[in-house]
């Protein structure tokens, strides 16, 4: 899977509300009531990118969770990652 343009990206990042370019990296960080809110959506999220063979860098502090997208093993930012950004809002439950 090849990376995306900056265009593709900045595309992307347009319908996924509140991701940002950091790098080869896309991301954005969660705000909830509770560390047990926080963790919840961790595992939901976790379930998700398991399922989609696409593990994101996960950041937790006490009820804040920051997420950053980036394929490694191509070296930047793929559909792979626009998408699960796209998973993780659904996640925020």
């Amino acid at each position: 899977m090849a990376t995306l343009s900056d265009d593709d990206v900045q595309n992307g990042l347009a319908t996924v509300p509140g991701w940002e370019r950091e790098g080869d990296a896309i991301v954005k960080e969660y705000k909830f009531d509770g560390f047990g809110d926080a963790i919840a959506f961790v595992v939901r999220l976790g379930f998700k990118a398991d399922k989609a063979d696409h593990h994101p860098d996960l950041d937790v502090r006490y009820n804040r969770v920051r997420v950053a997208l980036s394929t490694h093993s191509e070296g930047g930012i793929t559909a792979k990652d626009l998408a699960l950004a796209a998973e993780a809002e659904g996640a925020v439950g």
